[in-house]
């Protein structure tokens, strides 16, 4: 619920700080003092699009706030996003947002940065606004069928992605038909490189291996010398390295009993001797295996050439080949399947199987929720003045399945008992349509699970008794829900738990608006302005203005009905929300 809304420097509003009730609340006030302002300020708290607009002029921000109860159904949402009162310790929800001169905007809840989506998904939970041309949408088929949807409780994105999947199905097999001559060039091309490729047969390794074993080759007699000559040093000479090392071991093993220190350098000979002996041994062994293999060389400098040559055909580096010969496999891969038109028809047949079962299901929940939806709405229709009108909601299947499923959805209305319903668009007057937009308002509202419902002048075309119908009607809503109601309607402002006047008046020389809560004789005034015999609330002072007898009469007896016809519907309960949902989806 809506419990505090404050606004500074929005539109032409200065400064307002308004604090709201349960039940059913109105806003009165003459035409032009704005009395939609405040239900915009509530969309810009609630993440709609704001601009420097509205900025009132001369002022740097505007600056909106509205305080909620906190729903236990947003808590899930609060703790998932990092805001505070997710946990339950925090029975309030602040929502706040700046825009300034510039155009720039700035969004908090609860004192956390938020961005403008998430109020807008946090508002999408509290409150559920009807617009004052709301019966415009009724003549809409993708209107009509989101309502639909939208009562049923119907989620459509798996049918939309089933959609999408048979539409790029047939997308592909249609393209392969119109490509079938070019993409077998393109198979043929790559069959004839592939196997040029694959006559290679290149290893992913073995570029760098044939480079080593090449160098290795070619440098044979250059390592059998310099081998010999290193195993000539070590140990074949008389004066070698480990003949040497053996007469120094030699000389210090004779006085090692004299001299316990030379046990360390004699430790460090004998392991040398022991390093050189290996390497001679290593030494031996490259010197008997090495030896000139010209036939080898010449393979593979072969090899090497068939490498270059694909290389520079192809205008890649050599050691790229096994890569290129992967990718073209793949490629091929991929063409085949492009190509095989039995393939792709078995692809677009189980995509369209999946989207007809998608479809078939969200088409019968349509089913079961249409007759409901005609049922609620003509019983709501009876208590607007349309006794014995019927309204209906129509589904026609559609000549090729859409992305929406398989039929269209269309309001259909019968203005007076014995008549065939039609189209709404073709034989609703003005009136009839915004009494009819109010009745599908209702019967979808009570259903929804938002704690604030908002009707912006929706009862516009309506007077005589069907306002008072649907000033009981919002009142009775407003047992269960909290509703706020632009109007300009008497009999709708009479039937209100909580009245506010908006006005307008000159201030320093510059327009202002301003909101005042009224009751006793100031309600009673402005009533009776409303009904056209003066009174009313002047903004620059607050004070009431003389109103003529009988229509301060009539706004009294107004109330006084009001208050009657109230007392009588408390005395017998309204069913709880849960109670009418359960009772309309039965």
């Amino acid at each position: 619920m809506l419990r505090r809304i404050a606004l500074r420097d929005f539109v032409i509003v200065p400064a307002l700080d308004l604090e709201l009730h349960g039940g059913f609340t109105v806003l009165t006030g003459e035409t032009g003092a704005g009395k939609s302002i405040l239900v915009d300020a509530l969309q810009l708290a609630l993440g709609h699009r704001g601009d420097a607009g509205v900025v009132r002029e001369g002022a740097a921000r505007t600056e909106i706030s509205a305080e909620f109860d906190t729903p236990a159904a947003l808590r899930p949402w609060l703790a998932e996003a990092g805001f505070q009162g997710a946990d339950g310790g925090e029975d309030t929800l602040l929502l706040r947002r700046t825009v300034d001169a510039q155009g720039k905007s700035r969004a908090w809840i609860n004192g956390s940065a938020a961005t403008t989506r998430q109020l807008r998904e946090a508002g999408e939970r509290l409150v559920d606004i009807h617009g004052q041309h709301a019966w415009q949408s009724l003549t809409r088929p993708d209107a009509v069928r989101a309502l639909l949807d939208g009562y049923a409780g119907i989620d459509t994105t798996e049918l939309a992605t089933r959609w999408s999947a048979w539409r790029d199905a047939g997308q592909s097999l249609t393209d392969a038909r119109g490509r079938q001559a070019g993409l077998e060039r393109e198979r043929e091309r790559l069959q004839w490189q592939i196997a040029e490729l694959a006559k290679l047969a290149p290893g992913a390794t073995e570029w760098p291996e044939l480079n080593a074993e090449h160098r290795r080759l070619s440098h044979a007699q250059a390592i059998l010398e310099a081998v010999q000559r290193a195993l000539n040093a070590v140990r074949e000479d008389d004066a070698s390295a480990d003949a040497r090392c053996a007469q120094a071991i030699a000389a210090l093993d004779g006085v090692l009993d004299h001299d316990a220190s030379l046990a360390a350098p004699l430790e460090v000979l004998r392991s040398a001797q022991a390093q050189l002996q290996d390497a001679a041994h290593t030494l031996g062994a490259a010197l008997r295996h090495g030896e000139l293999d010209p036939e080898r060389l010449q393979s593979l400098d072969e090899r090497l050439a068939a490498w270059m040559g694909l290389a520079r055909r192809y205008r890649r580096a050599a050691d790229e080949l096994p890569a290129l010969l992967a990718a073209w496999r793949d490629e091929l891969a991929t063409l085949d399947a492009a190509t095989d038109p039995d393939a792709l028809e078995r692809a677009l047949q189980a995509a369209r199987t999946a989207f007809d079962r998608a479809a078939e299901a969200v088409s019968s929940q349509r089913r079961a929720a249409a007759p409901k939806l005609s049922t609620a709405v003509t019983a709501a229709m009876q208590q607007l003045g349309m006794t014995g009108g019927r309204f209906e909601v129509a589904l026609e299947p559609l000549a090729e399945p859409q992305r929406h499923g398989l039929e269209a959805a269309e309001f259909r209305v019968a203005g007076h008992a014995g008549s065939t319903p039609r189209a709404l668009a073709k034989v609703a007057s003005g009136g009839e349509l915004s009494r009819i937009a109010l009745a599908i308002a209702v019967t979808t509202s009570e259903l929804g699970e938002t704690g604030t419902l908002i009707f912006d002048e929706i009862d516009a075309g309506v007077g005589g008794t069907v306002a008072d119908a649907v000033g009981q009607l919002m009142r009775r809503l407003g047992r269960d829900r909290q509703v706020l109601a632009v109007t300009h309607l008497p009999q709708v402002a009479a039937s209100a738990d909580q009245h506010c006047v908006v006005s307008k008046a000159s201030r320093d020389g510059r327009t202002a608006s301003d909101v005042q809560a009224v009751q006793g004789e100031a309600r009673a005034g402005e009533i009776a302005r409303m009904l056209g015999g003066g009174g009313g609330v002047d903004g620059a002072t607050g004070s009431v203005g003389a109103a003529s007898g009988t229509s301060l009469a009539h706004a009294q007896a107004l109330l006084a009905a009001a208050t009657s016809a109230a007392a009588v519907a408390t005395a017998a309960p309204a069913p709880s929300a849960a109670a009418t949902r359960k009772r309309q989806r039965a």
